[in-house]
């Protein structure tokens, strides 16, 4: 195949070859997706109806969960659909509507972590000045600019590994169309484009990783001196589920895309994928709710 335009599908890799697990496969994976379409729907549905929480950290997190419907959408049903179906395929522009849409979910999700860790350190370290800095317009223009950057970062991204010339087969070595894999099957000079794109967002993504490790400096220290235990407590609940989210998310896509050549097989890599791509978004409801008293309440009603 001598470039991109030579065929008009790629193959996904199979999470397994027999029917019996494929079919386990499909109701796992179906059981996941509905526990986050109702665990994020129930999140949206309650911060858009309950008045008293229509606050900036609420308004983050209704954003958070869009975005994770949107993530784990983008990649689950397809999955389940090629189990059902016995079949590996993939059209050419449904595997760019992929690369398009986990591209901008992940960094839109990232941009918010980035935004609701900046909310919490207002909260907690100027709080007098929480509502002058934290203003309606202000949230407007933080969401706009996390969603912003999370399209431009993804339209960036897919122009750029869809204009490569690909010659080493079409098949993607992942359950669903992922940058990195695409890449493996370029042939010419052309990827180091996207190379150098990835060396900065690789960039930008440690610019805001350390913005929210000094934030949280910051809150811990300024927690510690609150004379009160319960005050202590309470600004630690405050805190809590976010950081659980960020090291979730965290934790998974830096092992996905860091983890050294000698532990990567297709098997492990299927797994890996699984964890950043499909698990955050159904956990992170969960989290969230856990022991927030005013979600709980809100969705009692």
């Amino acid at each position: 195949m001598s470039n991109n335009t030579s065929f008009k599908e790629f193959l996904l890799l199979a999470f397994a070859d027999t029917q019996e697990l494929q079919l386990l496969h499909f109701a796992l994976f179906l059981g996941i997706y509905l526990a986050a379409l109702l665990g994020n729907g129930l999140i949206i549905t309650a911060i858009a109806c309950d008045h008293h929480l229509h606050t900036p950290m609420y308004f983050f997190l209704l954003n958070l969960s869009i975005l994770d419907l949107g993530s784990i959408s983008t990649t689950v049903p397809k999955s389940m659909a090629n189990s059902l179906r016995d079949t590996r395929a993939i059209s050419y522009l449904g595997c760019a509507a992929q690369v398009f849409l986990v591209v901008f979910s992940l960094g839109g999700e990232y941009s918010f972590l980035t935004v609701m860790a900046y909310d919490r350190f207002v909260a907690i370290c100027r709080p007098l000045h929480y509502g002058t800095l934290m203003n309606r317009r202000s949230c407007v223009q933080m969401a706009a600019a996390a969603w912003a950057s999370g399209f431009f970062n993804a339209l960036l991204h897919t122009a750029n590994t869809f204009s490569i010339p690909l010659c080493q087969g079409n098949t993607v070595d992942q359950f669903f169309c992922e940058v990195p894999q695409i890449l493996k099957l370029s042939c010419s000079d052309s990827y180091l484009r996207e190379l150098g794109l990835l060396v900065v967002s690789a960039c930008l993504f440690f610019g805001c990783f350390i913005f929210i490790v000094l934030s949280y400096v910051q809150i811990f220290t300024a927690v510690l001196r609150i004379p009160s235990e319960q005050g202590r407590h309470k600004a630690f609940s405050m805190c809590l589920p976010h950081l659980a989210v960020v090291s979730l998310f965290l934790s998974t896509g830096m092992f996905a895309h860091l983890k050294p050549p000698c532990f990567s097989s297709p098997a492990l890599d299927l797994v890996v994928a699984a964890l950043y791509a499909v698990v955050p978004p159904a956990v992170n409801p969960l989290i969230y709710s856990m022991r927030n008293k005013e979600l709980k309440e809100a969705l009692r009603k």
